[in-house]
């Protein structure tokens, strides 16, 4: 134990030294932060205004179109041409020319706009909601039916759906955003810290440097050494991302977005908008505090650190098979990779239905269970996940572990010191079956 120890503190060290854990630390959380600010600051920067000169010939448009989101339209005579109007646009102080001829009000057509470039998003859906508004308008008229009155009697009605025994108002859409960051974050760990240990392992035994280490130890405790090293490293990183992004999100951010940068940054959406916006991030905060975090947290980190545990050794028994050639690396983990691969999909399909029998078994088999069982649990629990699920995923998960352990040290005890051949998968296989 003693041995492990020492490995586990080599490696820890190690790589909390390197020059790349220090930047990777600072630049996750800087991007968290960039992902915030900079699309505010760009909106409050964007004071740009749009005219936009109208030719209506039809006569059904004078005043239909609203100044708002910084586009403005001036409507010029309807006899004006159009074609001359697109030569001198710019001169006259316009972005864009829309002409609207005379239509077919059952069958319309024919409308136009000219600009010297493509024409943006946001200046597409406005012209085209509000020419279908207006034809859908006129169209009501001419039925003898009164549009304010049928928006009247347009029903809003919201069901509150609530979830638990305590009777909170829950949101799937928040499950949605919670579940599917917590399975791909367990994504990005298995494959991140899995090929740093299985690289670690391969250039140590491509350096020789594990010839004199298992002078003094025992290969399987080199590797579990390694493993859980590299492992601590993952989870200081972790613990570090959490502390900053929670600085930033509480202390620095509101240095950089004060309310009248925000009321600047929603000024380009109409009032309507806002009340939305304000409704949606009102709601999103009641049901935020419907998610069982006291659950959801610890899970995170039992998965995040099985489900490691569970791949870095079957990493590292492909890292002690590699040489010199690169390729071989690939071809090797490829058989590894594939599960996780296979996570992300299933966990795609159970984020939308995670009750479903395929959400259910990939959050109990080992291979999948880290990842798929991560996007269920926001869901709640013992209701969408009894608890016998979560029991039976955590006990699959360790004898997952302890299985692959086993595996993964009887290849990695031969192939830690073979040089100069080039190792099978078929040939590993024999390893494994081999009594020692």
């Amino acid at each position: 134990m003693n041995k492990i120890l020492i490995i586990i503190k080599r490696e820890f060290l190690t790589r909390i030294r390197k020059k790349s854990f220090l930047v990777t630390t600072l630049l996750v959380p800087l991007a968290f932060a960039a992902m915030i600010i900079v699309p505010i600051l760009l909106a409050t920067g964007d004071n740009e205004k749009k005219r936009i000169a109208v030719i209506d010939q039809s006569g059904l448009f004078e005043n239909k179109f609203p100044d708002e989101k910084g586009i403005y339209f001036k409507y010029l005579p309807a006899n004006q041409s159009f074609d001359s109007l697109k030569a001198n646009y710019e001169s006259q102080g316009f972005q864009g020319v829309l002409f609207i001829p005379k239509f077919d009000l059952e069958r319309p057509s024919g409308f136009e706009f000219y600009s010297k470039g493509q024409a943006n998003i946001t200046l597409e859906h406005e012209i085209n909601k509000q020419i279908n508004d207006v034809i859908e308008n006129k169209r009501l008229a001419e039925q003898g039916l009164d549009p304010a009155k049928l928006k009247e009697l347009r029903s809003d009605a919201e069901v509150v759906f609530k979830n638990g025994k305590e009777d909170k108002k829950g949101s799937s859409l928040v499950a949605y955003g919670v579940g599917y960051a917590s399975g791909f974050i367990i994504y990005f760990v298995l494959l991140l810290f899995g090929t740093t240990v299985m690289r670690g392992v391969m250039e140590e035994k491509v350096n020789r440097i594990s010839e004199v280490m298992v002078s003094s130890v025992r290969p399987f405790q080199l590797m579990m050494g390694k493993i859980v090293g590299i492992g601590a490293v993952g989870l200081l990183q972790f613990l570090i991302w959490g502390v900053l992004i929670t600085v930033i999100y509480t202390i620095i951010i509101p240095l950089f977005i004060s309310p009248e940068v925000m009321q600047a940054a929603s000024q380009g959406t109409s009032t309507v908008d806002q009340a939305k916006a304000a409704e949606m991030v009102k709601n999103i905060s009641q049901v935020m505090g419907s998610i069982n975090w006291g659950l959801l947290i610890p899970c995170f980190f039992l998965y995040f650190l099985g489900g490691y545990l569970f791949y870095s050794s079957l990493y590292a028994a492909v890292g002690s098979l590699a040489n010199e050639d690169a390729t071989d690396i690939q071809q090797l983990s490829f058989p590894i990779t594939v599960p996780i691969i296979i996570g992300i999909m299933i966990m795609i399909k159970s984020v939308q239905n995670p009750e479903s029998s395929l959400a259910v078994w990939g959050s109990i088999i080992p291979f999948t269970s880290p990842i798929v069982m991560m996007t269920r649990l926001p869901y709640g629990v013992p209701g969408t996940v009894p608890y016998w699920q979560l029991g039976l995923s955590f006990i699959c998960l360790i004898g997952g572990f302890i299985l692959t352990t086993w595996l993964a040290g009887k290849i990695y005890r031969t192939g830690i010191l073979l040089y100069g051949k080039k190792i099978t998968l078929k040939e590993a296989m024999k390893w494994i079956v081999k009594r020692n």
